[in-house]
């Protein structure tokens, strides 16, 4: 009976009213999609607003997330190799399922360390002078085809900046992750960051907003 108390009690806590697009005003809103544009998400924050110049923005990884990716990588590596010298030292190092199972272990420690920050830090950028958003550690100038990026946009093409909310739940929590997406002209839409703190993401897509003149369509209050 606790336990259905408690599952009542999560799911209340995960429901938010319904956003009303209309409100905003503009028919484009009432074309575009609410839902999340990625799923899952972060409980905490992932990435800031960078200025790098007056015409470039970037969104780079919070100390808080390098700090995250770190931890397992360095655990991993810190584990592999612990356990490899410790072998060699004391001379009993063989391959057998004592040594095998700690270096797995770390292995996998390391390569989802290594994934995370591989991944987490991938620009994603704001440009005025090449006239491009874009995600990935391709420039767009540097391609002759750019239509094999997935992730790229004119910034003449971009409508409005879209704040949205997703209740993520786990197996042992649940949290809200929060998205900044770019609504283009045509109601299509691309992900730019995601993560759980909603006071810096407004704080970053009102930034954002002054510096691309577009408005923000803010759906999480």
């Amino acid at each position: 009976m606790i336990e259905k108390l408690l599952e009542k009690l999560q799911n209340l806590a995960g429901t938010r009213s319904a956003f009303d697009p209309s409100q905003l005003g503009d028919p484009l809103a009432l074309q575009t999609n609410w839902t999340p544009a990625k799923g899952g998400g972060s409980s905490f924050r992932t990435h800031k607003l960078v200025e790098v110049n007056p015409n470039r923005l970037e969104f780079r990884a919070s100390a808080g997330a390098l700090l995250f990716y770190l931890i397992f990588l360095l655990v991993g590596v810190g584990v592999s190799f612990g356990i490899t010298y410790s072998k060699l030292s004391s001379g009993r190092f063989s391959w057998n399922m004592e040594t095998i199972m700690p270096l797995l272990l770390g292995l996998v420690f390391a390569s989802i360390g290594g994934g995370m920050f591989f991944f987490g830090t991938t620009p994603i950028v704001f440009d005025k002078r090449e006239g491009y958003f874009w995600k990935g550690r391709k420039d767009p100038a540097e391609l002759f085809d750019k239509t094999t990026l997935k992730n790229l946009a004119k910034l003449d093409e971009i409508h409005a900046l879209q704040l949205i909310a997703e209740y993520c739940r786990g197996n042992k929590s649940s949290f809200y992750s929060y998205e900044l997406n770019l609504v283009l002209k045509d109601g299509q839409r691309i992900n730019v960051v995601d993560h759980g703190n909603p006071a810096k993401l407004q704080e970053d897509a009102a930034a954002l907003s002054a510096f691309l003149k577009k408005p923000i369509w803010d759906a999480i209050g």
